[in-house]
């Protein structure tokens, strides 16, 4: 079995317990069912304990698990056994079959469609539409079957009230091409008595509840289910046609309306049906033919016969049309070759109720046939097995039910042979007459008793009980009503009605019909014979296949999940015979194994054949192993097979194997990891070889286009700009960069090169504000030649150039500052909202504010050292706003220019900027519109705002705020 099903679920096989023993095997059972396992092996039977809810063991993934393994590869399941009987139908060309038993509810249908569900799924790989047209029949007529033929019983809500045999034909390849179904003794006794708390077939509720008004009215039916007898919950013996007698003595129906709607939905003359529910036709000598009124009691027998011969009829009509959509359509053996089959039979359990009737009687009856055949094919199944492997047979010991199976279908004095004799005696006969011929016939028999011959047993009642001893235990049955069962009667006349009704699908339910009254006939054979003849059919063509068995068992009579009655079960373990079943298959060998099976389950536990063996065969390493562990004295050496004959030998051999598992599940995890590792190794091993290639390649030929492109660069006067960088791949991104950076350097270098010493001041300024400046000042004046010193400029200062000339001589020789970096007249407004105009002079040693109108006077010095930053707009407006460490922040416009408003901003940023890089400090330059300053530890906001109307640029102040009105036009 599979490692996951530890000791902790209990035996996966009952061969492996202990002790065969009731109370062993019901430990087991229990314990497996309270661990969710609810299958278990006898052998190669499967025992299915019915869990009553949805569990997680079926689809597709559990399909593929178990498809194509042997039945001790994988924990037991219903799979296993589907695929154990496709592959055995498949390998070799052997009919097989799949036999399903159990009482109601215990599963058996669930398990038809399971198994059904698994050869739909790993059948017909190729996809062709016949055979998914079988196939899709095969499934969906459950479906109708369950319909007609199952009901809701107090012990199961979609009970199977018939049998079931279903025969699968399958082509050379395995795929289904056909199929035909089987059906055995309908409870057709359902259609007019359930018990309390039971219901009729599904059928009938269905009609009600699925049908349009519109289909009711035609039907003349109501969808109330009270409505009908038929449709109550337990519901007696009566139809809704009513008779009675008039005070003429005659016989009448009590509503003619209902004669009417019979007569509509059959297609027959009203007058005729009335005639067939109060009379008889009957043939006297000289094919005289007179009509014979019925008594009430005669009426309503005659009444209820019918609605029961016609739910059979329609039922057998239901199978046969299924039938013929799924036989095998255009199938030539000397063509195709011979299909090979399986058969699924889903047939009922014994059944024991508190009182036992005819139908009973039968089932009980097919049971018994059932185990006779079930022991003699598994004893068949070891005797070939043996002689197959050259082990000696032994004789096995069992129980055989032949004797039992002798006295119910024995001819002239088994108990179908009396019945059918009382049922054929002219007079009356009744039942208790047939029950006194039972016991003259059979006093002595060990397995029949009954009151008159056991007087002191109480739990039968005089002249109505007798007892049968089957296999599975004690039944006592009813007699009552046994002779009219059997005879199972119908009056030709409404087979007459019937077979000339104009609807052509219910006429050809009654072929019989067509015979004449006058005509002379055999007489038909009994219910019980007719069953006895389809069961000894049933067994023939079961013994000609090759058998395997379900045995379902019912949990409790509540149909709750997780529960197991252990009295309710003891009792189905006893009629399924499941301990015989476990005797005789330990009675020689408990188990036996294909030798390479052996070895792979069992070699590590033996240093000779671990991890492979170097003996000369499997066989001769089978025995190595089991020397070294001291088994070999309980086992025997078939040609291919290891026979074990102890369980206790399979448990110190798994015991052994679940030792060193953990052991070897770590090696071959260190092993493989290792080789994984390995495998990992090689292939980055080998990426990384073909990445360093390609990189190579990819380098070389983005370096050859880089020298295709830029062999033009060193042409003057452009340098290179127009040219145009090829895209790199990513890994080449970085050096691409690197280049282009070298490149502009280049570029540049061959560009300053050219340009004067003299003009290098104002590069480096322009370089300077362009890095303060780009992408944040619409234009900074980048396009202009920048002379810096406007106020010596007689161009820009034409009244007061040489006074500014003699104010700067002074102030050279007063501080020592070597150049002037900036100088231009301003507009400014200080903290007390006073505008004036005045002087800006930047030298590289101090920032000085002068007024024009007294010879440039200095009004304040700052040191240029103190100068931390400035802030702009990114207007074309002159504002600037100088801020120092430990002063005023500075707000001018410059202005007075020549050209009128002329952009020097930017140069006073560059030359201030490039001054302060070449000290090697850092110099804030913010570009805002609304610039944030500081005066006397006041916090004011300066912005600007363009006024067409402006002549000259001012400043305005409201609410504590600076506006500077820029001229717009």
């Amino acid at each position: 079995m599979e490692d996951e099903e530890g000791p902790q679920c209990g035996k996966p096989d009952f061969v492996l317990l202990d002790q065969v023993t009731m109370e062993d095997f019901m430990e087991n059972l229990k314990l497996r069912f309270e661990k969710g396992r609810i299958y278990t092996y006898i052998g190669e039977v499967l025992v299915s304990v019915n869990p009553y809810q949805q569990l997680p063991l079926y689809g597709p993934e559990a399909i593929a698990r178990y498809q194509g393994r042997e039945l001790y590869e994988r924990p037991p399941h219903l799979y296993a056994v589907a695929n154990a009987a496709y592959r055995a139908m498949k390998r070799r060309s052997r009919d097989t079959c799949i036999v399903i038993s159990g009482e109601s509810g215990a599963g058996k249908t669930e398990a038809s469609k399971h198994i059904m569900q698994y050869i739909a799924a790993v059948t017909n790989p190729s996809q062709r539409a016949e055979v998914e047209r079988v196939k899709d029949v095969l499934l969906k007529s459950t479906c109708v079957l369950e319909a007609f033929g199952n009901a809701r019983t107090n012990r199961n809500h979609n009970s199977s009230r018939f049998g079931k045999y279903m025969d699968i034909n399958f082509d050379f390849k395995g795929d289904p091409v056909g199929g035909h179904i089987h059906s055995y003794l309908l409870e057709k006794s359902r259609v007019l008595k359930q018990h309390v708390g039971e219901r009729n077939f599904h059928a009938f509720y269905q009609v009600l509840r699925g049908c349009e008004d519109s289909e009711l009215r035609e039907l003349h039916l109501e969808r109330n289910p009270a409505l009908y007898n038929f449709t109550r919950q337990g519901a007696g013996l009566s139809g809704n046609i009513e008779f009675v007698e008039t005070e003429e003595g005659h016989l009448s129906v009590a509503e003619d309306r209902l004669v009417g709607h019979v007569a509509e939905l059959t297609a027959t003359p009203q007058e005729l049906v009335l005639r067939c529910l109060l009379a008889r036709t009957v043939a006297s000598g000289g094919r005289e033919v007179i009509q014979k009124g019925h008594t009430a009691a005669e009426a309503s027998y005659a009444r209820d016969a019918c609605a029961k011969a016609v739910y059979q009829r329609l039922f057998e009509w239901v199978v046969n049309r299924i039938n013929s959509v799924m036989e095998a359509r255009g199938r030539d053996p000397r063509r195709d070759g011979k299909d090979t089959v399986i058969g699924v039979l889903d047939i009922y359990g014994f059944e024991v109720f508190p009182v036992n009737s005819f139908e009973q009687f039968c089932i009980n009856y097919c049971n018994e046939k059932l185990q006779q055949l079930f022991i003699q094919l598994i004893l068949k199944q070891e005797q070939e097995e043996y002689e197959r492997e050259g082990i000696t047979w032994q004789t096995v010991e069992y129980f055989n039910n032949a004797t039992i199976v002798d006295l119910v279908e024995r001819p002239h004095r088994g108990i179908l042979a009396v019945l059918d004799e009382a049922c054929s005696t002219a007079g009356t006969i009744t039942d208790r007459v047939f029950l006194q011929t039972l016991d003259t016939h059979h006093r002595h028999h060990p397995h029949y008793t009954s009151r008159q011959l056991c007087p002191t047993d109480k739990t039968m009642e005089f002249g109505r009980d007798f007892r049968i001893k089957h296999y599975a235990g004690d039944v006592t049955y009813s007699v009552q009503g046994f002779i009219d069962k059997n005879r199972d009667a119908l009056f030709q006349d409404f087979k007459r009605l019937l077979y000339n009704s104009m609807d052509p699908t219910l006429r050809a339910m009654w072929p019989d019909g067509q015979q004449d009254i006058t005509e002379v006939t055999k007489r038909p054979l009994t219910a019980g014979t007719l069953f006895k003849n389809s069961m000894v059919a049933l067994v023939g063509n079961l013994a000609s296949k090759e058998p395997f068995y379900v045995r379902c068992i019912k949990p409790n009579e509540d149909k709750v999940a997780a529960r197991l009655d252990e009295g309710h079960c003891r009792h189905q373990v006893a009629y399924l015979g499941l301990l015989e079943n476990v005797r005789v298959r330990r009675a020689g060998f408990a188990s036996r194994q294909p030798y390479p099976r052996f070895l792979l389950r069992y070699k590590m536990t033996c240093e000779y054949t671990w991890p492979n063996h170097l003996l000369g065969s499997d066989r001769a390493a089978v025995s190595a192993l089991l020397e070294q562990h001291g088994l070999q004295g309980d086992v025997a050496f078939g040609h291919s097979k290891l026979f074990i004959r102890s369980p206790r030998t399979l448990v110190t051999l798994e015991q052994s194997r679940a030792r060193l598992i953990p052991i070897i599940v770590l090696l071959l995890q260190k092993a493989w990891r290792g080789t994984l590792a390995r495998w990992r190794c090689r292939r980055l091993r080998a990426v990384y070889t073909i990445m360093r290639w390609y990189r190579r390649h990819k380098v070389r030929a983005h370096l050859a286009e880089l020298h295709r492109r830029f062999q033009a660069a060193r042409q003057p006067p452009l340098y290179g700009r127009d040219l145009v960088w090829p895209l790199p791949p990513a890994v080449l991104q970085p050096f691409q960069d690197t280049c282009h950076a070298l490149f502009c350097r280049w570029r540049a270098q061959q560009l300053v090169k050219n340009i004067p010493p003299s003009d290098m001041g104002q590069i480096k300024a322009k370089v300077a504000a362009m890095g303060a400046l780009q992408e944040r000042r619409q234009d900074w004046g980048c396009r202009r030649a920048w002379a810096q010193d406007y106020l010596s400029s007689a161009t820009d200062n034409p009244t007061a150039s040489s006074m500014f000339a003699q104010r700067l001589k002074t102030l050279r020789d007063k501080d020592g500052f070597r150049v002037v970096l900036f100088s231009s007249h301003v507009r400014k407004v200080n903290r007390f909202n006073k505008r004036r105009d005045r002087a800006l002079l930047l030298t590289d040693q101090h920032l000085y504010k002068l007024e024009p109108s007294r010879q440039y006077r200095v009004m304040r010095a700052v040191p240029l050292d103190a100068v931390t930053g400035l802030s702009v707009t990114s207007g074309r407006d002159q504002l600037v706003v100088l801020h120092a460490r430990g002063q005023d922040d500075l707000v001018v416009c410059l202005h007075r220019s020549r050209p009128p408003l002329d952009n020097r901003v930017g140069e006073l940023v560059g030359v201030l900027a490039a001054h302060c890089q070449g000290k090697g400090r850092a110099l804030e330059v913010r570009v805002s519109d609304c610039i944030p300053l500081n005066q006397r530890g006041a916090r004011r906001l300066v912005s600007v705002e363009p006024r067409p109307e402006q002549q000259e640029p001012d400043f305005h102040c409201s609410r504590g705020a600076f506006t500077l009105l820029w001229p717009s036009g």
